[in-house]
């Protein structure tokens, strides 16, 4: 059932890139147990669980970490785990005894994934904050957008979860990798500025060699170009046409019924106003549909733009099967796939906070006695 079977993560609840985190490995196979905060609502699903999707394949346990029976029962839980992934602010894990030190005294191989916006040191480390101002401060956010407007938020894909939950799941896995030949656990400190920031590494080699244009809306890979762009159909729909090598550009042309001896340069900037009126006349004067049907599947590279509840229903998604329904809830599938090991959805959703405690606990070695202990205490429950 995936790559990672037999491998133990803990995840402390979170909001954000953490849970994300936490459900790419479970895909993979990994047992992940989340501990939940016993007493706290602020963490609490606030939609019908079968919708939050980040904790599928997971079991929970609530546990009151603030106590030390509490902190004590987390503990017992890392001695058997590979790797804890969680996502407070620096300091908070530490002040609760539960931080690396802590971790690594009961279990030397446990790999600890951190995952913050601003990173563990700086001197924005314990500000609060969301995507929007991490990637406001990389740079990425004012490169999007049109020349003529404010910058667009890419919704939190390339924040909380580009630069977040993809840096630490890599991160987790490297040290496991590293791990397996040294024995030696280690600590990964993955923020969200760093990792929005490894991926603007094309821009920086762009901006470091002269050719980067600083305006919005100006360079080819944020629509700039007519011959990389979105344009608008007849029935109020979207296609998105991506012909930047000349071969494919000539395809479009071939396809659209355009003499290429009738179309300018279209390296050269000043041709690209008349160029994109051009274009947008011809794809205004069909729909998305009709356009599918006579661009999609060829060399113009072209994609219509698809309304979120429809990409499941798109024959490429289908074909691939790249939505799967758990519990009737149509959802992603596992990503990335393995011939030899595929993921798959290791379970449900949680349906509560705290829903396996009992079982966990029995399960980390806490005899009946002690659950009903613990139990009495306010230290564990749902």
């Amino acid at each position: 059932m995936g790559p990672l079977t037999g491998f133990k993560v803990i995840e402390m609840a979170a909001i954000g890139p953490a849970p994300l985190a936490g459900m790419l490995l479970a895909d993979m196979g990994a047992e992940v147990i989340r501990i939940d905060r016993l007493g706290e609502s602020d963490l609490g699903l606030k939609r019908d669980p079968r919708f939050e999707l980040a904790s599928r394949g997971k079991r929970s346990v609530a546990v009151d970490i603030k106590t030390p029976a509490g902190r004590d029962a987390v503990l017992r839980f890392v001695r058997g785990a590979d790797a804890l992934i969680e996502g407070f602010r620096p300091g908070v894990m530490e002040r609760l005894g539960l931080g690396p030190q802590d971790c690594h005294a009961v279990n030397p191989g446990l790999v600890f994934g951190r995952i913050t916006g601003w990173g563990q040191q700086g001197p924005l480390a314990q500000s609060a904050a969301h995507d929007m101002n991490y990637i406001a401060l990389t740079g990425a956010l004012d490169a999007i957008g049109l020349a003529d407007g404010p910058p667009v938020a890419p919704l939190n894909l390339v924040g909380d979860f580009g630069g977040g939950s993809t840096f630490l799941v890599m991160g987790v896995l490297a040290a496991l990798l590293k791990r397996s030949r040294s024995q030696e656990g280690q600590v990964v400190d993955a923020a969200i500025v760093d990792g929005v920031g490894a991926l603007m590494a094309g821009v920086h080699g762009q901006i470091a060699g002269g050719i980067w244009r600083p305006e919005r809306g100006e360079h080819v890979v944020g629509g700039a170009a007519p011959w990389n762009t979105v344009y608008r159909t007849s029935d109020g729909g979207y296609i998105t046409i991506c012909a930047i090598e000349q071969r494919f550009f000539a395809e479009l042309l071939k396809r659209l019924e355009i003499d290429p001896a009738s179309v300018p340069d279209r390296m050269d900037r000043v041709n690209w106003p008349s160029l994109r009126s051009r274009f947008e006349a011809i794809f205004a004067g069909g729909t998305r549909d009709h356009w599918c049907r006579m661009l999609e599947g060829t060399d113009c590279c072209f994609a219509p733009v698809l309304h979120a509840s429809e990409a499941p229903g798109h024959p490429h998604s289908i074909a691939r099967g790249a939505f799967i329904e758990v519990d009737g809830v149509r959802q992603p599938a596992p990503a990335p796939r393995f011939d030899r090991t595929p993921g798959a959805v290791q379970g449900p959703t949680i349906s509560r906070p705290g829903q396996h405690t009992d079982d966990l606990l029995r399960e980390g070695g806490f005899s009946d006695e002690e659950i009903a202990a613990l139990r009495k205490a306010g230290v564990v429950g749902d």
